[in-house]
């Protein structure tokens, strides 16, 4: 790939990035954030999937090329919406009461 080409695509990158930064800033912890997922990959099949065509037509990148670059604008999709349900159910500690059913659990095993 030549450097001009690698160049192009870290540029791409940052831009899926910095997309993916402010669907994130929009999300609320109440939930129904669904479309913010929705609208992200939509960006990146309307935006990148026919440049990325066009670069392999131009054989600027090769077919794998262009696929793992698309696999990975698609994982950070997966990985918005990973983001966003830690975002709208955040971990429980246990309390009192948890620790106390846990170990009385443990108790009875032994």
């Amino acid at each position: 790939m030549e450097e001009n080409v690698r160049q192009e695509l870290d540029a791409l990158e940052q831009m899926v990035i910095n997309w993916k930064a402010n669907h994130l800033g929009f999300a609320t912890p109440e939930g129904n954030n669904d479309f913010l997922v929705e609208e992200f990959q939509e960006e990146i099949t309307t935006y990148m999937s026919p440049y990325l065509r066009r670069l392999w037509q131009c054989e600027y990148l090769t077919l794998q090329e262009a696929e793992e670059f698309m696999n990975w604008c698609y994982d950070q999709v997966a990985d918005l919406r990973r983001l966003i349900q830690e975002l709208e159910t955040p971990s429980v500690k246990p309390g009192f009461w948890q620790k106390l059913i846990g170990k009385t659990k443990e108790a009875w095993r032994e």
